[in-house]
Order: C-alpha cells, then sequence, then structure tokens
C-alpha cells in the first residue's frame, strides 16, 4: 500500500526536536562569517519573484558512507520545511528582517545512509496573504555545505525546481476581528505531487532553477541580493505528537457521536454521496500542525476549522467547556481527496484551536478518514520553577498561566497564538520575565531584545511589535523595551548583551527627551500612545490635552529613566545617568505640582488646573506614581487603597474621600498593580487580586484570555503574568543585584499556612519553604553555590549564604 504524505511532520515521535537539535553546538565554518557564499539563492524561472506560490526543490548526494556529522546552513523566503530521504530534517528561517535574515544549521546525517540522498524542500511565498510578521524579498531557496565535505549540496543550477500547483493560501476568512496571522490553505490531491521527496518521483515539471543571487553573511563586501544572512542562536522548535482532540458531535452520520467510534484515533468511513460534520475538542487550547489522513474518496471536499472557542447565537463565547447550541468558526483549512491510499493533508503552518470541526462532503466514491493526529510545536522551554502550598486552585492557576506562555512562544514571542502571532513589546516584556524566573532559557528573550532593537527607526524610537512586514508604532512600547533591557541586565549573567545594546537605548531616550516639556511633563506623543484597555482610555490612549501633559506617558517615560540610569551608571556614560536623573526629579515635580489633585488624594490624568479639560483619574496613572516613587512615601499605600476601592460606576468613599470612578486595569496592567503593591508594603493583598483569573478559570479557558469577556483572543501572552508573581511577590525570590549576582527574598504570605517554591540559577535552584507554626513561621532557605543575598521580613533584613537555613520569622 502507498504512503501518500504532504510535508508530515515525521522528525520525532515524542517531546523534543528532531535530527536538527542531535547537537547543541552547530557550527558555522569562519569562512563563511562576513563574507559570500559558494551557494546561490535559487528560484523558478516561470514564476514571478514575488508571486505567491509553493515551490519544491530537490538535489540528489551520493555518498560512499555516512559521516559523523554533515553540516548544511539552509534558508528560503518566505518559508521552507527540509526533508531528507523523506523524513522531516529542519524547517525555517526564524523570522527576522532582511537585514537580518536568518538561515539555520541542521545535522542531516541522522538521515542520511550511504549511495544516493535525496534532500528535497517545500518553498512557499504567500505574497499579500503573508502573516503581517513575515518579512520578503522575493521567492527563493538557498543551502550550503559547512565545508567542503558537504558542499554537494550547495544550491544553484544542480538542483531542479517545480511549482507546486496543488497547494496555495486562500483570503482570510471573515472573522470579524483583527487577524494578523498565518492564512487559510487549500490543497488539491488530485493534482498535488505526493511524491515530491521521494527519489524515484517522476513527475512532470521538474527543471533547473533560475538564480537570484549569491548567498552571503551580513557584512560582505558585495552582497548581490538583499538577504543579508546571519545565524539563527535559537534551538530547533519541538515537534510532539500529540492527538488532535475526541468527537464530540456529529451530524450526518448513522448514530451521531457513538457512530463516529474512536475516530479520530481509528478509521471512520463516510458513504457515497454524504454531509458529515465532525467536532473536535481537544480540552485545552494548543498551537500544532494538524494532520488528515484520508483514502479514496475522489473528488471529496474536506474543511478544517480550527477555534479557540465555541460561539452562541449572539457571537458570544461564554463557558468554553458548553457545546449544545454553539457553532464554529475560525480559519478554515480547505482539501480535495485525491482518491489514493493514506493522503495525509497538513497545512504548512501550525494552527491554534481547542474545537477543530471537519465537514466532508463525498461524491460517487465513499472516503475512509484515517484518522487525524497533530504535531504540537512551541519553543522548547523546560519547566524548572515549581510552587506548591494552599493557594486556592493553585494547580489550575500555574498550569493554565504556564500554557499560555508556552502557546505564545516559539520562534518569537508572540502576544496571541491565534490571532496575531507578532512580538509586541508590551507583551513581550512580561513574557520574557517569566522565562528568566520559570525556565533560567534567556536565548528567546534575548533574541526579543535583539529584534526590537533592529526595528529602530532613525527618529530613534522603535516600532511596537517587530520582526512586521507592516510598521507599527507605540511610542510607549519603546520605553517599556528600555525595561526589557534592565531586565536582562537583573536576571542574566550577559553583560555583554547590555553594553551592546545601551547605546541604542539612548535614541529612545533623547525622542522622548525633546519631547519634554519645560515644567518636566511630556508634550503631546503621535502616533498610537497606548497605555491600557481600560474604558477610561479609549482606543487605549490615555488623555493627553493639545499641549501633552498626560500623567500616565509621563510616569512611563520615568520608568525608562530611571532603568536606564542605574545601566548608564554602571556599564555606560556618569554624564548620561546625571542626565537623566535630572530628568526625573523635573518629571517627578511637575507631576505632583500639576496632575497632584489633594482633595481626593490622586493624580489626575491632565494637569489639573491648566488643561482646560474636564478632569479625569486612572488607576493605571495612579498605580505608577506608586511604584516609581513619584508619590511620597507616606501616600503610597492610601493611593492604592483608594485605587483598588474605586467603581467604574461612581463614586466611592474611601478613607474619607470620595474617589471618583474609575475602570479597573485590564489584565496586562496588573503586572504592574503586582508591582506597586509590592512596593508600598502592599504585597499580602496580592492573592486577592487573582480573581479576574479564577473568574477565567470558572468560564473553562484552559489558557488566559486577553482582556476580560467578551475577547477576542482566549491565549494572550500578557495575561500570564501570575506565574512571575507567584515567585516573586509571592514566594519572594528575585534579584538583588545585576547579572542575578545576589538575591533578595520578600515572601508575601496572608493567608496562607505553607508554601514551597524553587526559581532557576544560573548556579543552580534557589529553594525556600514556609510554613506556619502557630503566629510564627519557619522559613528554609537554599541558595546555590557562591550566591547570597538577604531575606527581608517585617522590616528585618536577614543575611542569606549559600547552602541551607532555616530561620523563625515571627
Amino acid at each position: 500500500m502507498r504512503i501518500a504524505a504532504w510535508v508530515v511532520l515525521l522528525g520525532c515521535a515524542s517531546c523534543g526536536a528532531g535530527p536538527a537539535s542531535a547537537q547543541d553546538a552547530r557550527p558555522v565554518n569562519p569562512k563563511l562569517v562576513a563574507s559570500q557564499w559558494p551557494a546561490l539563492w535559487i528560484a523558478d524561472g516561470q514564476a514571478g519573484a514575488k508571486e505567491p506560490g509553493v515551490f519544491t526543490f530537490r538535489r540528489t548526494v551520493t555518498l560512499a558512507n555516512v559521516p559523523a556529522h554533515y553540516w548544511v546552513h539552509v534558508s528560503a523566503d518566505n518559508r521552507y520545511i527540509l526533508h531528507v530521504n523523506g523524513a522531516y530534517a529542519a524547517e525555517g528561517p526564524a523570522r527576522g528582517d532582511l537585514f537580518h535574515w536568518r538561515f539555520e544549521t541542521v545535522d542531516l546525517a541522522p538521515l542520511l545512509h550511504a549511495g544516493a540522498n535525496t534532500l528535497a524542500a517545500v518553498v512557499w511565498n504567500f505574497g499579500e496573504q503573508a502573516p503581517v510578521a513575515q518579512m520578503s524579498n522575493r521567492t527563493g531557496f538557498m543551502m550550503q555545505g559547512d565545508a567542503a565535505a558537504e558542499a554537494a549540496v550547495n544550491t544553484g543550477r544542480t538542483w531542479q525546481v517545480r511549482v507546486e500547483p496543488g497547494r496555495g493560501a486562500v483570503a482570510r476568512s471573515d472573522l470579524h476581528e483583527y487577524y494578523a496571522a498565518g492564512p487559510p490553505e487549500q490543497v488539491d490531491g488530485r493534482v498535488v505531487d505526493w511524491r515530491w521527496d521521494a527519489a524515484d518521483d517522476a513527475s512532470a515539471g521538474w527543471t533547473a532553477p533560475v538564480v537570484v543571487g549569491r548567498a552571503a553573511a551580513q557584512g560582505a563586501q558585495d552582497a548581490d541580493n538583499r538577504w543579508e544572512m546571519v545565524a539563527d542562536e535559537l534551538p530547533p522548535m519541538e515537534h510532539c505528537l500529540t492527538d488532535a482532540g475526541d468527537v464530540v458531535r456529529v451530524e450526518g452520520l448513522a448514530g451521531g457521536v457513538s457512530g463516529a467510534g474512536s475516530f479520530p484515533a481509528r478509521a471512520l468511513e463516510i458513504p457515497a454521496n454524504s454531509d458529515v460534520t465532525l467536532l473536535l475538542d481537544h480540552k485545552v487550547l494548543e498551537t500544532a500542525y494538524p494532520e488528515l489522513t484520508v483514502s479514496g474518496g475522489r473528488n471529496a471536499t474536506i474543511t478544517v476549522t480550527y477555534s479557540e472557542a465555541l460561539y452562541d447565537a449572539q457571537g458570544q463565547k461564554g463557558n468554553r467547556n458548553e457545546i449544545a447550541g454553539r457553532h464554529i468558526q475560525g480559519i478554515t483549512d480547505r482539501f480535495v481527496a485525491g482518491g489514493g491510499d493514506h493522503e495525509a493533508f497538513a497545512p504548512l503552518w501550525w494552527r491554534t484551536w481547542r474545537y477543530a470541526q471537519i465537514e466532508v462532503k463525498t461524491g460517487a466514491e465513499p472516503l475512509r478518514l484515517e484518522g487525524m493526529r497533530a504535531w504540537f510545536t512551541e519553543y522548547p522551554f523546560e519547566e524548572k520553577a515549581k510552587i506548591a502550598g494552599d493557594i486556592p486552585q493553585l494547580e489550575a492557576l500555574w498550569s493554565t498561566g504556564w500554557r499560555t506562555a508556552r502557546l505564545c512562544a516559539h520562534e518569537t514571542y508572540m502576544d496571541a497564538p491565534y490571532w496575531e502571532q507578532l512580538q509586541y513589546v508590551g507583551d513581550t516584556r512580561i513574557q520574557a520575565l517569566i522565562s528568566y524566573a520559570v525556565t533560567g532559557d534567556a536565548r528567546l528573550a534575548k533574541q526579543a531584545i535583539e529584534n526590537i532593537d533592529d526595528s529602530r527607526v532613525p527618529e530613534g524610537i522603535t516600532q511596537s511589535r517587530y520582526p512586521s512586514g507592516l510598521p507599527q508604532f507605540i511610542p510607549p512600547f519603546s520605553l517599556l523595551w528600555v525595561g526589557m533591557v534592565h531586565d536582562a541586565w537583573m536576571y542574566v549573567d550577559d553583560e555583554g548583551l547590555v553594553r551592546a545594546t545601551l547605546p541604542h537605548t539612548r535614541t529612545v531616550i533623547d525622542w522622548f527627551a525633546a519631547r519634554q516639556r519645560a515644567d518636566g511633563l511630556l508634550g503631546r506623543i503621535e502616533w498610537w500612545p497606548f497605555g491600557d484597555w481600560t474604558a477610561d482610555y479609549p482606543a487605549g490612549v490615555p488623555p493627553q490635552g493639545a499641549e501633552g501633559g498626560s500623567a500616565f506617558l509621563t510616569l512611563q517615560f520615568i520608568e525608562a529613566l530611571r532603568d536606564a540610569e542605574a545601566m548608564e551608571a554602571r556599564l555606560g556614560s556618569a554624564e548620561r545617568a546625571a542626565q537623566y536623573a535630572a530628568m526625573i526629579r523635573r518629571a517627578t515635580a511637575a507631576l505632583n505640582a500639576e496632575n497632584w489633585d489633594a482633595r481626593v488624594g490622586l493624580y489626575a490624568d491632565l494637569p489639573v488646573r491648566s488643561s482646560g479639560a474636564k478632569e479625569t483619574f486612572s488607576q493605571e496613572a495612579n498605580i505608577l506614581a506608586v511604584w516609581l516613587d513619584v508619590a511620597p512615601k507616606a501616600e503610597q499605600a492610601a493611593i492604592l487603597r483608594r485605587v483598588l476601592g474605586s467603581r467604574p460606576d461612581g463614586e466611592a468613599m474611601v478613607d474619607g474621600k470620595a474617589v471618583p470612578a474609575m475602570s479597573a486595569p485590564t489584565y496586562y496592567f496588573r503586572f504592574y498593580l503586582a508591582r506597586a503593591l509590592e512596593h508600598a508594603g502592599m504585597a499580602d493583598l496580592y492573592l486577592s487580586q487573582l480573581q479576574p483569573w479564577y473568574a477565567m478559570l470558572k468560564l473553562g479557558l484552559s489558557t488566559w484570555a486577553e482582556q476580560p469577556e467578551p475577547t477576542r483572543s482566549d491565549c494572550h501572552a500578557w495575561s500570564a503574568s501570575p506565574n512571575y508573581d507567584l515567585l516573586t511577590v509571592v514566594a519572594g525570590m528575585e534579584p538583588a543585584a545585576p547579572g542575578f549576582r545576589r538575591v533578595r527574598i520578600a515572601p508575601h504570605l496572608q493567608g496562607l499556612h505553607h508554601l514551597e517554591a524553587e526559581m532557576p540559577h544560573a548556579g543552580g535552584a534557589i529553594q525556600v519553604a514556609y510554613a506556619l507554626h502557630g503566629a510564627a513561621w519557619t522559613a528554609t532557605v537554599t541558595l546555590p553555590a557562591g550566591l547570597t543575598g538577604e531575606l527581608d521580613w517585617q522590616g528585618r533584613t536577614i543575611p542569606l549564604h549559600a547552602g541551607a537555613q532555616t530561620l523563625q520569622l515571627p
């Protein structure tokens, strides 16, 4: 029986990457660095340079014997999937821009054999339908052997290429929401070349490629194309075989759900001239390559729709576990059965779903659904942090948050794996902190910092998200990028990254400094000065007067100045540090003079007396004022009590003051609320602030949503901050010096009786265990060799040494 497969990911049968991960050390020959390469970029000569299409490339390499390693460097525009002797070998390139076009280094040796070996790649360009994160020059493919021993693979006219007419992208479905990820795809099994990666494929259409230009590393003197190539320093993404879901609803088939038997694990017969719909529920959200295998049923049409949730008649999601009376809507791939045996349909890009619906319409021939499975894919983070204790629903909080963080981390961080797949700074800062605290793996965060750095424009600010083929500017996100660099400085022992990036943070600071008014407040900020999706900020934008004066934006500027001042004082320019300190003092004085309203004990969004606008207040501005010490220390706790006691629908009396209406911050900005609570000595209230996350659990979400109901996205990176907070605020573990060379432990345990936690550190694990005995706590702290610090408890500071120590905390 012939097995027909189109780009099936056969690299592994269990979690972990495929052959490309066989060695952690991936060499790049020094002769290839900053030089032109022997390999050529090649393309199909009959297709336009930027014309959408799917293409297959192949080359036969004959080996007398199999070497221990066979290293090659591979890239393409837009994307490629590489097979060797019919098996999955690699995919990429990891997204970047044309001046940082990445190539993957892959060891092919595990897939080679003595004699003739077939190297085959499918390369696609989705043109205007490509995801927003995808940047592009033109269609092309490149493979370069690392040394003379691998030179036979070098792309040139010895390769062959053909257009794949049976595959392509289609216009996106009408999703009624902003969508920026990969397009729906279609496969016509009647004309697709099912044997494209086989040595004996005799399909018509294979021709010699045209040469686009010489491959070259970034910095080569005479690069004759626009791809300036740099090595992808990330590990290969995970490819782990998993299930696609269980059948929970059947239409058009006798016996209903019971009639579907054990599909998708086992085959299901669809009679001729039938319309059958199967709804699958995976129980939790996943990011994976779906693979549907069918036999027979020539001309049958199959559509597969993927969705985070089901919708009721009013278009609302409601409880994610409810199925009755609900329908699916979302991205839909379309397949036509070719009539052969075991035709395995899979899109070229991974999908995100909890629910997947298969709709089958057969003609004169019956169709056999052989099964459906999925290849789970994510960045290969290893969860090293641990936490246990009597926090209500702790396991659900932790696992849901960690799932959210993982699904939003691939070859870049992503705000939302279903809707956008874009690396926004606001989300990415929180994701990077989770990565440091939970995994100790800083590689993706480092690449994110560099990606955003690469997006800076001549005016000085960064783009809000990057890589992105569609420029977008959220100036406050440039300030948060400065914070990202500072976060890395504190958590990661990589001073070289900070030294290399610090000069670039100056262009961001200078852009804002040029807009700082004489009184110290920021002037009007152009582009999209997003702050939070709160109802108090229309379109997410905090109020600005004609001349600026925004408290929120000035406060975010102060945060970036504070972080940049610390880095400049230690690693950069003392003169810059002094300038930044002076700007902080001016801005702080202005906020206290112009925006502080003593009548209500809060900072107004705009200057109280000079804006001419109706006076408004926001929780976000006051949260930042407390965290950044703009508010005097004696006022900070009272301000937060007013913030927490405010209502969105009218005044509330707090501490004898009439607090004006303020809308609550969304999940995103509650990350900063946690920082303010800790700074003001009120972090024992943190666990009481988790009610929005408990509400999501009650709604059946398996990942954290973008914002309170109704929400577009059911999986949004910025909502996963509790995983970070549980370790740093509740268990109390944080770096106390750059490079995490010292630790500060300041637990907040109100309402608890016991808590144990562990955080990764370059020297080993930091472990804490707290147990309440009567009115006193016993704390056991274990630090790795060479690490020291202190434990702060109710005004006491207790020195900590490497190794285990037990402390009594009255």
